[in-house]
C-alpha cells in the first residue's frame, strides 16, 4: 500500500529514491524543477542535448544524478509544448511505470494549482494501474511505497483537496477498469449484480458519521418478467446467465439537482444469432463498461459528498447464441409499452438501455445521460481516442465541458431529424431496432434510445472508441480498460450539484 504525501519541499534536496521532473521543447525543465536546474547549472543543457531530449509527450529519460541532487535517479517526462492539466496527466501516468523499482518517488512536476495538482495525482496513480490477478505467478508489488507530491502551493487548502478528491476519483476509474478486464465467464450478470452490491454496501462502510448512504435494488429475471422489461429479457434469454437490472439511489437532504445516469453492461456480446466474426468477440468483455462507470461515478459522487440525488441504473445482460436466442423478425415489448422490432440480434445494447431509460425517466430526474460501448459507427466517425455526445443540445455542451475538465476526449455529433422516419420503419411493431442501412448507425441507435426519455432532458455517451486499449500503455492510460467516462460523469454531477440545475427532484422508488 501506498502512502501519499503532498508537501512543499525542494525536488534537490529530497532523499527519494527517485524525483520526477517535466520537461518542455527547448529543452528546459519546467515548473517545479526549477531548483533541479539550479543544482545542474549550465551543464543540464548540454546533458539534456547529449541525452536526445527534447521534451516531447510520452518522452521518458532516466539520469543516475551521481549526488548532483540528494536523489540518486533523475525522471525527466516530455510534456510538450503546452504543460496543461491532460499533459501534466499524461507525464505523470508514464512516469509510473518508470520508476517500478524505486521505493520512495518525489514528484516535481507542474502542480501550482489545485487543477495541476489533481492530475498529478491521477495521472500516477492510472499510470502504474496493472491488473494481475490472473497471473499464475504471484504479482510483485511495483507501486512505491512512498509517493510524495511536491508543490509550491502544498500548504492552500484547496489544493489539498484537489489532490484528495484525484485521489478517490482514480480508485474509482481503477475499480471501473478492473470490472471492464474482468474475463466474462467470470463477470456473468448475476455475478455483476453481486459485485455492484458489494461496491454499494463497501462504499456505505466507508463513508462518514451522518453521511448520505446508498440504497441498491437487483431486478431479478423474475421481477424483470413482472415489469414487462422486455428487452433485457430478450438480449438475455440466450444465455444461462439470467439478465439483471440494478438500481442505485443516492439521495442527500441538502441536494439541489438530481441526476439520472443509465449505463449498458453486456458482459459479453457473442451478436446472438446475428453472430459477430470471431476476431470481432475478442474485447467484447469491455461491452458492459458503460454500466461499470455509471456505478462507479456514484459511489464517488457519495465518497466526494456531493450534494445531488442521483438514480443509477444499470442493464446487465449476456448476449449469446443458443436455441433460445432470441431471433431477427422477432418483436419485443419493452419497460412502459413500446413494441420493437428485431433486425440485428447484435445490435442488443440499444434494448437493454431503452427498459433502463423508461424506469429512469419515470422518477422524473432533471436532466439524464446514459452511457454505453455502442456502435462501432462511432469508432468509424471519430477514432478510437474519442466518444460521440448526442441529444439535446444544451445537456450535450453540459457533458462536453464536463469531458473538457475531466481531459477526457469527446465530440458532439447530431440526431438528423430523418432518423425518425428510420426508427419508425416497422410495419408490425412501433420502433425497429436496425435497418442494415450502412451509413448514421450511431445516429440512428441514438434516436432509437431518444424513444424513451419521455422528454427528460438527455444525452447520450457513446464510449465504444476509448474504452479499451488494445495496444500498448501511453500516459496514464493502460493497455486494457481505460475506465472512460468516469472522470466525465463525476464532474458532470459537479456541476449540477454546484446549483446550475435549479431546484431537486429526490428519485422515488417504483
Amino acid at each position: 500500500m501506498t502512502s501519499f504525501a503532498l508537501r512543499a519541499a525542494s525536488p534537490a534536496k529530497t532523499r527519494a529514491e527517485a524525483v520526477v521532473v517535466g520537461v518542455v521543447p527547448g529543452p528546459s525543465l519546467a515548473p517545479g524543477g526549477e531548483d533541479v536546474g539550479d543544482a545542474y547549472g549550465r551543464k543540464l543543457r548540454g546533458l539534456l542535448s547529449t541525452l536526445g531530449v527534447k521534451g516531447k509527450p510520452g518522452e521518458v529519460t532516466q539520469i543516475p544524478t551521481g549526488g548532483t541532487i540528494n536523489s540518486p535517479l533523475l525522471v525527466l517526462v516530455g510534456l510538450g509544448a503546452d504543460p496543461d492539466a491532460a499533459a501534466v496527466r499524461r507525464a505523470a501516468g508514464a512516469a509510473a511505470r518508470a520508476v517500478t523499482n524505486a521505493a520512495s518517488v518525489a514528484l516535481a512536476l507542474p502542480a501550482d494549482t489545485p487543477e495541476l495538482a489533481a492530475a498529478v495525482a491521477q495521472g500516477f496513480r492510472l499510470g502504474g494501474y496493472t491488473f494481475n490477478r490472473y497471473k499464475s505467478a504471484p504479482a510483485e508489488e511495483t507501486a512505491p511505497a512512498e509517493l510524495v507530491l511536491l508543490s509550491p502551493a502544498a500548504r492552500r487548502k484547496e489544493v489539498a483537496a484537489a489532490v484528495e478528491e484525484a485521489q478517490v476519483l482514480a480508485e474509482a476509474v481503477a475499480a471501473t477498469r478492473d470490472w471492464v478486464n474482468t474475463p466474462p465467464g467470470d463477470l456473468t450478470p448475476p455475478v455483476f449484480a453481486d459485485a455492484i452490491e458489494a461496491a454499494v454496501q463497501a462504499t456505505n462502510k466507508g463513508l462518514d458519521k451522518g453521511a448520505t448512504a446508498l440504497s441498491v435494488d437487483v431486478l431479478a429475471e423474475d421481477r424483470l418478467e413482472e415489469l414487462d422489461c422486455g428487452g433485457t429479457l430478450a438480449v438475455g434469454q440466450g444465455s444461462h446467465a439470467a439478465p439483471r437490472i440494478v438500481e442505485i439511489s443516492y439521495a442527500p437532504d441538502d441536494a439541489v439537482a438530481h441526476v439520472a445516469l443509465v449505463g449498458k453492461g453486456i458482459t459479453f456480446d457473442s451478436g446472438g444469432l446475428s453472430i459477430k466474426p470471431a476476431g470481432s468477440m475478442t474485447t467484447m468483455k469491455e461491452d458492459m463498461a458503460g454500466a461499470a462507470g455509471v456505478v462507479q461515478a456514484t459511489l464517488t459522487a457519495a465518497r466526494l459528498g456531493l450534494p445531488v440525488a442521483i438514480t443509477a441504473i444499470v442493464g446487465l445482460a449476456e448476449n449469446m447464441v443458443a436455441g433460445s436466442s432470441y431471433r431477427p423478425g422477432d418483436v419485443v415489448t419493452i419497460y412502459g409499452g413500446t413494441t420493437v422490432e428485431i433486425a440485428n440480434t447484435d445490435a442488443e445494447g440499444r434494448l437493454v438501455l431503452a427498459d433502463c431509460l423508461g424506469r429512469a425517466a419515470e422518477r422524473e430526474p432533471d436532466v439524464l445521460l446514459d452511457m454505453a460501448t455502442l456502435t462501432g459507427h462511432m469508432v468509424i466517425a471519430l477514432g478510437d481516442k474519442m466518444a460521440g455526445i448526442l441529444g439535446d443540445d444544451e445537456v450535450v455542451g453540459e457533458v462536453l465541458a464536463a469531458a473538457k475538465t475531466a481531459g477526457e476526449d469527446a465530440w458532439p455529433m447530431p440526431i438528423p431529424d430523418y432518423m425518425d422516419s428510420r426508427i419508425k420503419s416497422s410495419t408490425v411493431a412501433d420502433l425497429a431496432q436496425h435497418d442494415w442501412i450502412r451509413w448514421g448507425g450511431g445516429l440512428f441507435a441514438a434516436a432509437f434510445l431518444r424513444e424513451f426519455r419521455r422528454e427528460v432532458p438527455w444525452a447520450h455517451l457513446d464510449i465504444a472508441g476509448p474504452t479499451f486499449v488494445s495496444g500498448g500503455a501511453s500516459g496514464h492510460l493502460t493497455a486494457g480498460a481505460t475506465g472512460y467516462g468516469v472522470a466525465t460523469l463525476v464532474e458532470f454531477l459537479k456541476a449540477r450539484a454546484g446549483g446550475d440545475a435549479g431546484a431537486a427532484t429526490a428519485p422515488a422508488a417504483s
